[in-house]
C-alpha cells in the first residue's frame, strides 16, 4: 500500500470546534516501542513458579465422553496436573450467553472443559499442567479418552427436521427466531412492477490476529488475590467475569491488557481455555499461562459470518425501490457465546439490511441454529458486510434487471440528509446521514465516468474489468439501551482520570484499551486539545483494570466516540481547577486566564503568567502560601455515557472497487478501491485512514481469500494458514480514503465511530465488481456466495461444475 490520497469534505456546516492536535496527524505513540520489537505481550512475561497448561481438544465434532484415562500422563516428566471437565466444573460456576432482548433466545449452560460430551472439534477437554509448555504437550498426548462418536449437525437448512439434537430443552437446535417488518416474508409487495431475489452465502471466517489468545493467571493464595495478565479488549469485562464465576470478591481481581497484538473482537468474549486457566491457578497457587498456537487459534478462536440468505428487492420500473426482505438463517455454533451471546451478528443483518435507502416495505427473519462448528461470536464490523452485500447485492440485481446504470439506481434511491431524522425499517435511529456526500466524493475520486470507458476498451481485448459500488450504514458507539437491559454486565460508559504531576506533565488513565488502532494516541490529543498542553506532556496508560476508571474498553468502534467524551470532560474538568489555583495564586479572576502550550495566559492577550509546573509545584508543595480554605485538585476523573434511548451512534460510508478477472484462472486482481466515509470530527486522519484501509484489507480477505471450510463429519478443512489464506501485501490495490464530516452527534467532540467502516462495505463493492467483470459482460452467472474462489468464478463462467 502506497499513501494513498485522502481528502476531508464538509457534509454540513459542523458545530464542533476544535483546535490543538485534534486533526493533526500525531503518531501513535505506541508504535516507535512496538515496532523496535520492545512491546510487552503476554507470552513476553515470565513469572516466579510460572506453570504452563496444554490443553487436549476433542477430535470429533460430536461425541459422547464414555472415559478418561490419565494415569500415564500423570506421571510424565514436569506433570504438575492434570484436571478433566468434570475436575474443572467444580471450580466454577456455569455461563450461559443469553440476552433478555432477545428472550426467545435459548442459551444452554457452559463449562470451561467438556463435560460429558463434546460439541466441536477442537473443544477443550483435558487440561495438562507441567513445568513447560513442551512437556504439557507431550504428557497431553499420553491421554486417553474413549469417544462414543455421535452424528455432527453441520447444515442449517430450515424445514429439515433434526436428525440429532444437541441440546437437552433445544428439540430442533433452533436458537433463535426473529422476525421485523410491515409483512410476513414472502408476501408480494405492493405497487412494485417488478421484484428480484438472489441467495446469499458467506463462508466462516475469523480475524487472525497476529498475536494469538493468551493469557497468565496468577492466584496468591495467602492474599486470595487473582491477578490476569490477558490478551484481551474489554478487562473490567473479565474482571467482573472472573471473579463472579471463581467466587472470589472483585476487587480481589485485577486484569492487565497492555500491549495487544490485534484484536478484532475476537478477543472480547470469555473462552473456556482461558477461564480455566484462572481456575487452575487457584487450584495450584501458581501462575499458569496458556498462549494460543496458530492451530489451536484456528479451531477455538471465535468465528464470523456463516450465514445463508434469500432476499428480494422489489422495485417500480423508474428503478425506484418500493422493498425489500431478507430471510436470514445464521449458524452459530454449539453455544451461544459468552458474556454478548451470538446473537449480535444476526441481528445486525435483520436491522441495517436495506437501511441505507428509502424502504418502507421491509420484512426481514432471523434464524440462529446450533452447529457442530466452533463458535460464532463477534468479529470487526459484526453482521455489516453480510447486511451491505445482501443490500448492494439486490441494488445491482435490480439494476441489471431495468438495464439502469448502478450509479443512478443508488443516487435515487439513498436515505438523503433532508429525510433525517429518521428511523429506518429495521428500527435504525438516524440523526442524519450523509450518503449522497460519500457517493458524489466516491464517484468523483475514481473517476467513473474514464473507468467505464476504460472498461469498455479492455473487453475488446479480452482483458475483463469489472467496478462496484457499496453503500453501507454502519452502527458505531453502543449505547447503555444494548447490553444494559439484555442482562449483560458491559459497561457502555468508558471513564478518564487525569493527574497534573509537579512537573507540569500530565498522566493520562483512560478506560477504553489500544490493540494496535492508536486509541491512547486519539485520547492524548483530545486531552491535549482540551486543556491546552502540548501531546508530549500527556501520558497515556490503559489495559488496567485496578488502576484505569471502570469502563467498557475496546469494543463497537467506540474508543475516540465514547472514550474521547470522556476525555474531554476530564481534560476541561482539570482545566478549570487548574485555573482556580493559578487564579488565587496570580489574585486574578479565573475567568480571564486560559492554557496555551503548558502554560497558564491571559485570555485576552496570550500575555504569560506562569507555566503548569509552578502551578502544580504551589499546589503541591506550597500549600503554605495559599489563602486558608483553599484545596488544590489536580487529579479528576469524569465518566461518560451516551444518551439515553440510543443503542448505537448510526453513521454511513460508501466503497467502489475496481478489479480485473482472469477468466482462465479466475483470479481476481483488485485494481484500486475508494472509501469515503463519515466519521463526524476526525481526531487523527492517519489514524483513521488507516482504520479503514486495515478494515478493508480484511474484507478484501473475506471477499476473495478466506474461508474455514468443514466436512459433512464437522472435521475442519483448512485449520491451517497453508489453507486459510489471508490477503498479503501484493494482493493489496491503492486505497484511497475521503473523509466526510457529517453532524447527527450530541456529543460536544463530535467523534463518530470508525473502526468497523472498512470492512463493512468492502466484501460487497468487490462483489458487485467480480459481477460486473464477468455477468455485466454476458460471460456467466452472477455470483453471490463469498469468498469469490477461484473455483466458484470458474463455476460461474460455466468453466467448471459445482454449486455457486
Amino acid at each position: 500500500m502506497t499513501d494513498a490520497a485522502s481528502d476531508h469534505l464538509p457534509h454540513t456546516d459542523s458545530p464542533h470546534t476544535v483546535s490543538g492536535p485534534i486533526g493533526h496527524n500525531e503518531p501513535r505513540a505506541r508504535a516507535r516501542r512496538t515496532v523496535a520489537g520492545k512491546g510487552r505481550y503476554v507470552d513476553d512475561i515470565v513469572l516466579p513458579r510460572m506453570l504452563h497448561v496444554a490443553f487436549l481438544r476433542s477430535p470429533h465434532a460430536h461425541a459422547a465422553i464414555l472415559s478418561i484415562d490419565a494415569a500415564e500422563a500423570r506421571e510424565a516428566p514436569g506433570i504438575v496436573a492434570v484436571v478433566t471437565g468434570k475436575d474443572m466444573a467444580t471450580q466454577c460456576t456455569p455461563y450461559a450467553g443469553s440476552h433478555q432482548l432477545f428472550k426467545r433466545l435459548k442459551a444452554p449452560d457452559q463449562y470451561p472443559l467438556a463435560v460429558d460430551r463434546v460439541l466441536w472439534q477442537g473443544e477443550p477437554v483435558v487440561a495438562v499442567v507441567a513445568t513447560s509448555r513442551a512437556l504439557a504437550e507431550d504428557a497431553a498426548e499420553l491421554v486417553d479418552v474413549d469417544y462414543d462418536i455421535l452424528p455432527a449437525v453441520t447444515s442449517f437448512e430450515r424445514g429439515t427436521p433434526p436428525a440429532v439434537q444437541l441440546h437437552d430443552d433445544i428439540p430442533d437446535n433452533i436458537a433463535l427466531v426473529e422476525q421485523l417488518g410491515t409483512a410476513t416474508v414472502g408476501e408480494d409487495f405492493p405497487g412494485a412492477d417488478q421484484v428480484f431475489e438472489a441467495q446469499f452465502r458467506f463462508g466462516r471466517i475469523t480475524g487472525t490476529t497476529l498475536e494469538p489468545r493468551g493469557i497468565i493467571a496468577d492466584y496468591e493464595p495467602r492474599e486470595g488475590a487473582l491477578t490476569v495478565h490477558c490478551s484481551h479488549q474489554c478487562p473490567h469485562q473479565q474482571q467482573d467475569i472472573f471473579a463472579r464465576h471463581l467466587g472470589l470478591p472483585e476487587h480481589k481481581v485485577r486484569v492487565l491488557c497492555p500491549d495487544v497484538g490485534g484484536a478484532f473482537g475476537l478477543k472480547q468474549q470469555l473462552y473456556g481455555d482461558e477461564f480455566a486457566v484462572c481456575a487452575l491457578s487457584i487450584m495450584l497457587g501458581r501462575p499458569v499461562k496458556f498462549i494460543a498456537d496458530r492451530l489451536e487459534s484456528m479451531v477455538s478462536d471465535n468465528h464470523a459470518r456463516d450465514h445463508a440468505a434469500t432476499a428480494r428487492i422489489a422495485v417500480k420500473s423508474d428503478g425506484t425501490i418500493v422493498g425489500m426482505e431478507v430471510d436470514d438463517i445464521f449458524g452459530i455454533g454449539p453455544y451461544s457465546q459468552y458474556p454478548r451471546s451470538s446473537v449480535g451478528e444476526g441481528n445486525h443483518v435483520l436491522r441495517i439490511t436495506g437501511a441505507p435507502y428509502r424502504l418502507d416495505d421491509y420484512r426481514a427473519r432471523l434464524t440462529m441454529v446450533y452447529q457442530n462448528k466452533s463458535m460464532i461470536g463477534h468479529y470487526r464490523s459484526v453482521g455489516h458486510p453480510v447486511a451491505c452485500a445482501i443490500t448492494e447485492g439486490l441494488v445491482d440485481l435490480a439494476a441489471d434487471g431495468l438495464g439502469l446504470d448502478p450509479a443512478d439506481i443508488r443516487r435515487r434511491n439513498f436515505v438523503r440528509s433532508s429525510d433525517c431524522p429518521r428511523v429506518s425499517p429495521g428500527g435504525i435511529d438516524m440523526p442524519d446521514m450523509s450518503l449522497e456526500t460519500c457517493f458524489d466524493a466516491v464517484v468523483a475520486a475514481m473517476d467513473l465516468p474514464a473507468l467505464r470507458a476504460e472498461q469498455a476498451e479492455m473487453r475488446k481485448k479480452g482483458v475483463y474489468r469489472g467496478i462496484g459500488i457499496a453503500a453501507f450504514v454502519e452502527l458505531t458507539a453502543s449505547g447503555p439501551e444494548y447490553y444494559g437491559p439484555g442482562g449483560n454486565r458491559i459497561t457502555s460508559q468508558e471513564g478518564c482520570h487525569l493527574k497534573l504531576e509537579p512537573s507540569g506533565v500530565v498522566r493520562c488513565w483512560i478506560s477504553v484499551t489500544d490493540q494496535g488502532q492508536g486509541t491512547d494516541t486519539g485520547i492524548g490529543q483530545v486531552v491535549a486539545s482540551h486543556l491546552g498542553v502540548a501531546m508530549a506532556d500527556v501520558r497515556v496508560f490503559s489495559g488496567d483494570s485496578e488502576t484505569t476508571p471502570y469502563g467498557g474498553g475496546a469494543w463497537a468502534s467506540r474508543g475516540i466516540a465514547i472514550g474521547g467524551e470522556a476525555a474531554l470532560r476530564a481534560a476541561t474538568a482539570l482545566k478549570a481547577n487548574i485555573l482556580e489555583l493559578a487564579a488565587v495564586v496570580l489574585q486574578a479572576d479565573a475567568g480571564t486566564l486560559d492554557i496555551v502550550g503548558g502554560r497558564v495566559v491571559d485570555r485576552d492577550t496570550g500575555t504569560e503568567r506562569m507555566p503548569l509546573s509552578d502551578v502544580a509545584r504551589i499546589g503541591y508543595f506550597r500549600q503554605d502560601t495559599l489563602p486558608p480554605g483553599v484545596q488544590p485538585e489536580l487529579s479528576v476523573v469524569r465518566h461518560y455515557v451516551t444518551p439515553r434511548g440510543r443503542k448505537f451512534m448510526a453513521t454511513n460510508g460508501v466503497h467502489a472497487a475496481h478489479v480485473e478477472v482472469d477468466t482462465q484462472t479466475g483470479i481476481v486482481r483488485c485494481l484500486g478501491h475508494w472509501v469515503a466515509h463519515d466519521a463526524g470530527v476526525v481526531v487523527n486522519p492517519s489514524l483513521v485512514e488507516e482504520q479503514i484501509r486495515g478494515g478493508v484489507v480484511q474484507g478484501i480477505g473475506s471477499a476473495l481469500f478466506e474461508e474455514l471450510r468443514y466436512d459433512d463429519d464437522g472435521q475442519m478443512l483448512s485449520g491451517s494458514l497453508a489453507d486459510y489464506l489471508v490477503p498479503m501485501a501484493s494482493e493489496m490495490p491503492e486505497i484511497t480514503v475521503l473523509h466526510v464530516e457529517g453532524t447527527g452527534v450530541e456529543e460536544e467532540l463530535g467523534a463518530k465511530g470508525v473502526g468497523e467502516a472498512g470492512v463493512a462495505g468492502s466484501p460487497a463493492a468487490i462483489m458487485n465488481a467480480v459481477n460486473d467483470a464477468i455477468a455485466g459482460a454476458g460471460l456467466g452467472q452472477r455470483i453471490h456466495t463469498l469468498p469469490l474462489s477461484p473455483e466458484r468464478i470458474l463455476g460461474a463462467l460455466g468453466k467448471v461444475p459445482g454449486e455457486l
